[in-house]
């Protein structure tokens, strides 16, 4: 009779909300099972529970699943969970890490193969640079492997990493990746915006480059950098770039940036538009805004600032984007 694997994971998650020794035997069991869905089920349950008896147990499980992995662990489930468990509950040694940061898994799909051990390399990677047996070197490494990954979310991942490791090689190395062709805008965005958090205001001429891009959509980055970084000399920039006849980025996005900046003098400048702008672009800054739909204080202010305004589309808009409660 075939297993039933969901009802398994439910019984083994309602016996571990009792916690006792009951439940250490069970996830200890779960971890030698040889479904990944199971041995996945019990690393996230140790994580969540806290349960550091059972770190052995999570690295044996681990390398288990790493024999003839695609077999043992499809699609890393198993391998994943583990690594993300090892990683909430503050492990500290490398060896497992080092092991998950390098692991390649390509399996059979339509049309070819696929690497399944993607988000794998992306956990233990980051989870590297709180390991105190490795040095800093050792980290910045791992991190600039990342950033060449065929993946878009692992380049992310290199540039995030990269930020926590802060200091002059690792914004070395963002400027580097920056300037390199990037198929996927968003991953340049990340870049410019890690820099931003390493070298503060210093990074602005770099970054300012950006809204000269040919590429649109780096241009767009660039700006949405800026309004996340919540510098006062990065949103004189945008508001600069906003007010010029021939601005480099579309007011849609220079606006957005002012708004995810959250900072009064980017608000004001928002309310000005409101007040005194053509409708257009009227509208464009209530879009913005939206993101702070939940905000009173917002609310209110674009309500004074529109209250003068006669004209039908921005009432509308308003009503539209900011519902009464």
């Amino acid at each position: 009779m075939p297993r039933d694997i969901e009802s398994e994971m439910q019984r083994l998650a309602a016996l571990c909300d009792r916690g006792g020794d009951e439940c250490v035997q069970a996830l200890r069991k779960a971890l030698r099972d040889k479904v990944n869905l199971m041995v996945a089920k019990a690393a996230r349950i140790i994580g969540q529970q806290r349960l550091r008896a059972l770190i052995p147990d999570l690295a044996t499980a681990f390398d288990r699943v790493l024999i003839d992995p695609v077999k043992s662990d499809p699609k890393c489930w198993a391998k994943e969970a583990i690594a993300k468990a090892l990683k909430d509950l503050d492990h500290a040694e490398s060896v497992l890490f080092v092991k998950g940061a390098a692991h390649v898994q390509m399996e059979p799909v339509w049309g070819g193969e696929e690497d399944t051990a993607t988000a794998l390399r992306g956990i233990c990677t980051l989870a590297l640079l709180s390991c105190t047996d490795l040095t800093r070197e050792d980290k910045l490494w791992a991190a600039m492997r990342l950033l060449t990954e065929a993946s878009p979310s692992l380049r992310k991942d290199g540039a995030v990493a990269l930020e926590s490791l802060e200091g002059r090689e690792a914004a070395l190395l963002l400027r580097l990746k920056a300037r390199m062709h990037e198929s996927d805008h968003t991953v340049t965005g990340q870049v410019l915006e890690s820099l931003l958090r390493i070298e503060g205001d210093r990074a602005l001429p770099f970054i300012t480059e950006f809204l000269r891009h040919p590429v649109q959509e780096v241009r767009e980055e660039a700006a949405l950098a800026l309004g996340a970084s919540r510098s006062a000399a990065a949103i004189e920039l945008l508001k600069n770039c906003a007010v010029q006849k021939h601005a480099p980025v579309t007011l849609e996005i220079l606006f957005r940036a002012l708004a995810i900046s959250r900072q009064q003098q980017a608000l004001d400048f928002l309310y000005e538009v409101i007040r005194t702008h053509r409708p257009r672009e009227v509208v464009d800054a209530l879009y913005a805004l939206e993101l702070h739909r939940d905000s009173v204080e917002i609310r209110s202010q674009i309500i004074r600032s529109i209250e003068h305004r006669s004209e039908p589309e921005i009432r509308r808009e308003f009503e539209r984007l900011f519902p009464a409660s």
